[in-house]
Order: structure tokens, then C-alpha cells, then sequence
């Protein structure tokens, strides 16, 4: 379960950044991952609500969305979201090549909102 250390890093990056600004009790935190990520949110809610108990940061409200996966089609460079059943061969939709696509997102992690007192 990596998100478990996932969650550890980022209660770390939220702990420094609510230093920066004078805040000390956590509310709410948008956690945004990419689609090809392996993140599973709900292990990832749950470490986090685990590693908070008897903090300032328990009873925060953890918020996951899910950003999907891009890709820009070798051949003609058009850019889109193949299906969840197209992840092996991607047919572009402007030129229908099938291999060797830029991934250019569907692999991020980020923190994209923190609401603090």
C-alpha cells in the first residue's frame, strides 16, 4: 500500500505550507491524481485519516479527483483521452495510428487546494 507513504509526504508539504502562512488547523485538502497514477483513493483517504488522528489535521475532509489520460498521437500529433479498454492500442482519432503515443498526463500528484484556519 504506497499510499500510505504517499499520504506521509503529503501531510509533510501541507504541515510546511501551513507553517509558511501562521496556520495550524487543517480543514479541508484537494488532492488531484492522475488517471495511470495507481492511486486508489480510498486507501489513500484512509492512510491520510490514520496518520492524522491526534493532530491538527484530524477530521480534515480529504477531496480526490481524478485527472485522465492524455496522449499525443505520434504520427500526426493530435491529443486525446483513449478509453479504459484503448490502453493497450490507442487509435488516434485523426489518423488512427496505433502505437507509440506521448503520454502527456494521467500521471499526476499533486495538492491543488489547501483551506486551513
Amino acid at each position: 500500500m504506497h499510499e500510505l507513504s504517499i499520504a506521509e509526504s503529503l501531510i509533510k508539504i501541507i504541515r510546511e505550507e501551513m507553517a509558511k502562512h501562521g496556520l495550524t488547523k487543517l480543514l479541508n485538502v484537494k488532492i488531484v491524481y492522475g488517471q495511470i497514477s495507481a492511486i486508489v483513493p480510498e486507501a489513500l483517504e484512509t492512510a491520510f485519516e490514520v496518520l492524522t488522528v491526534n493532530t491538527p489535521f484530524e477530521g480534515a475532509k480529504v477531496e480526490c479527483e481524478v485527472k485522465p489520460m492524455m496522449v499525443r498521437c505520434r504520427q500526426c500529433g493530435e491529443e486525446f483521452s483513449p478509453s479504459h479498454e484503448e490502453r493497450m492500442i490507442m487509435p488516434c482519432p485523426k489518423c488512427a495510428t496505433e502505437f507509440g503515443h506521448e503520454i502527456i498526463a494521467g500521471r499526476e500528484l499533486y495538492i491543488e487546494n489547501i483551506e486551513a484556519e
